[in-house]
């Protein structure tokens, strides 16, 4: 999934114009819940201004509050002017670069803006990738990486008509073992199926109810 299929769109998104003071900037944030909104100049992205940052510019420069919320812009207050985002990336490569930031831009070859990617998003996404969203039976097992593993689980899937809610494999780079946690429906079948995958080679590590 890239990220332009997670982003929300430019005329879905709270942002402030350059030229507006950083009063209204907190104004907009503090109407809206957020902590940081993306910063324009006319339609075009000039960066990211967050109520962290404006806190600190005001520690560090110091005098009246109000004078300097009313007197300074938040095109003067902004941060990530190079980094943004194109909607050609693959989602989960978001996840580190909004580890501790809030939102990342997403902007067009001539520097339009095109809308943003929330760290809300992308765990929304890895939430429903895990099945977090409905109710089900998560089951972990391990398998031998060889040829034809995963044709052969699917296989025994279908056979007990089960229906599977996510599938979610890790150790990449293991060569040997790779862990598997699925999510299927509760049916039935439960019993009959994991013992199937048991008789496959497939090693049953846990077996839980969400």
């Amino acid at each position: 999934m890239f990220v332009k299929s997670i982003m929300k769109p430019s005329f879905e998104c709270i942002t402030v114009q350059s030229s507006d003071s950083l009063r209204l900037t907190l104004d907009r944030m503090d109407e809206n819940g957020i902590d940081a909104v993306p910063v324009l100049e006319g339609k075009k992205y000039k960066g990211i201004i967050t109520r962290h940052h404006i806190f600190e510019y005001y520690f560090n420069k110091g005098g009246d509050r109000t004078s300097f919320l009313n007197e300074n812009k938040a095109g003067e207050n902004v941060t990530h002017q190079e980094e943004f985002l194109t909607g050609d990336e693959i989602f989960e490569n978001t996840v580190i670069a909004l580890k501790n930031f809030p939102l990342l831009a997403v902007v067009g070859p001539q520097g339009d803006f095109r809308g943003i990617v929330t760290r809300f998003d992308v765990l929304e996404q890895f939430q429903s990738a895990f099945g977090m969203q409905r109710k089900g039976v998560r089951i972990a097992f391990t398998s031998v990486e060889t040829e034809g593993r995963l044709a052969k689980f699917t296989d025994i899937a279908h056979q007990y008509h089960e229906h599977i809610i996510s599938l979610v494999t890790f150790d990449e780079g293991d060569r040997l073992v790779r862990r598997i946690v699925m999510k299927i429906e509760q049916t039935a079948n439960l019993d009959k199926f994991t013992k199937k995958l048991e008789e496959a080679g497939f090693r049953i590590l846990s077996i839980t109810e969400d």
